[in-house]
């Protein structure tokens, strides 16, 4: 008769309350295996039971990963943001890291040799930064995220005079996991630029968001859009794309095929149309009849049409702030009556119908 299945990449569990004391016991052994099957079980504990993370969030087992996160063995650095990123999908989890001493190990580790140790700290920053105490918390490590952005550039122009070295399947795993560290950072960037704009935009934000914006991954377009839309809230960052040129690939991307890339673009544009630099440059590049498209299309299934009426305000709010420019003006006044329909539909969402409304009387006022 066969013996009972042994998983060796986990530790014992003890029965009861006393099983992440034990496995925290086993963590302090010296030898590295121990450490990692010990981790390997509390992830799977956590995994699965809620009551785990309240015992170890309110056990005072937290200070004691801040010795992991600093271990020899890339291995267990790894593991232990693994369960760090666990813990931080429940609300107590994300307070409990917060009130800790674990961040500064823990944003050491973004220059960690090991990409896949990289990346599980990203997973945790990201998380933790959908929580405006998160957010503030990591508004200091900005210009170290930004500086990453940059050298991910860096690596891949580098990259490219050794591709002809690795056979096909190697190049696409490696940009797969290249593209998750990017698409995690722009996500981390995002969350603490919608809080203070400001980091960012000293540490040249515009300018490395904007190269995103051209390349073919979809999920770059959106994670860089995104991030680009935060900034774009000051001043200082809607004078930055003008300068920058990025209304053009902006402009573009208002007809790409993924919803959340259009409607961040038009966000960006709402935003940098409110400047005297913007409304020319946007009205140079023809992109009225584009808004005047995205306002116009006819109601989509309910769901569809929730998802759209970001789009639809951004654009409406756009179109206002060009009508404000006499060249803007007499280009809608062509368009008014699609404009006035849009304003007076009783079955128009509440929101649009006040924000075309308040672009008819922009686009019909007469000194």
């Amino acid at each position: 008769m066969a013996g009972p299945l042994v998983d060796s990449t986990r530790a014992p569990v003890a029965f009861g309350r006393r099983a992440v004391p034990k496995l925290f016991e086993d963590l302090l052994r010296p030898e590295a295996d121990t450490r990692l099957r010990a981790l390997g079980s509390l992830c799977n504990l956590i995994h699965h039971d809620h009551e785990r993370v309240y015992q170890t969030s309110r056990g005072g087992f937290m200070e004691q990963l801040k010795v992991l996160l600093e271990d020899e063995d890339s291995s267990v650095r790894t593991k232990t943001c693994e369960l760090l990123h666990l813990l931080t999908s429940h609300s107590m989890g994300r307070q409990a890291l917060l009130s800790s001493s674990l961040l500064p190990p823990l944003s050491q580790l973004l220059d960690d040799s090991s990409p896949s140790c990289r990346r599980s700290v990203l997973r945790v920053l990201d998380r933790l930064a959908l929580l405006p105490a998160g957010a503030e918390a990591l508004l200091p490590l900005v210009p170290k995220l930004m500086l990453k952005l940059r050298e991910e550039e860096q690596k891949k122009e580098q990259k490219k005079e050794k591709e002809e070295e690795k056979d096909e399947e190697e190049k696409k795993e490696e940009e797969k996991e290249e593209e998750e560290e990017e698409v995690l950072l722009l996500s981390t960037i995002t969350s603490c630029s919608r809080l203070d704009a400001l980091p960012a935009l000293a540490s040249d934000g515009v300018s490395l968001l904007g190269c995103r914006l051209s390349q073919r991954s979809p999920n770059l377009h959106r994670e860089a859009s995104a991030a680009l839309l935060s900034l774009s809230v000051c001043e200082d960052g809607r004078r930055q794309v003008c300068e920058e040129e990025l209304l053009p690939v902006l402009v573009d991307l208002l007809q790409d095929q993924d919803l959340e890339v259009q409607t961040n673009a038009a966000g960006v544009i709402m935003y940098t149309v409110i400047i005297t630099a913007g409304k020319r440059r946007c009205l140079h590049l023809n992109v009225v009849p584009v808004l005047l498209d995205l306002v116009s299309r006819d109601k989509e299934e309910e769901e569809e049409e929730e998802r759209r009426k970001a789009l639809v305000l951004y654009s409406l709010r756009a179109l206002t702030a060009l009508a404000e420019s006499p060249v803007g003006r007499v280009l809608l006044l062509e368009q008014l009556p699609l404009l006035v329909r849009r304003s007076e539909a009783e079955e128009e969402d509440q929101d649009i119908r006040r924000a075309a409304q308040t672009a008819v009387r922009v686009v019909t006022w007469t000194p």
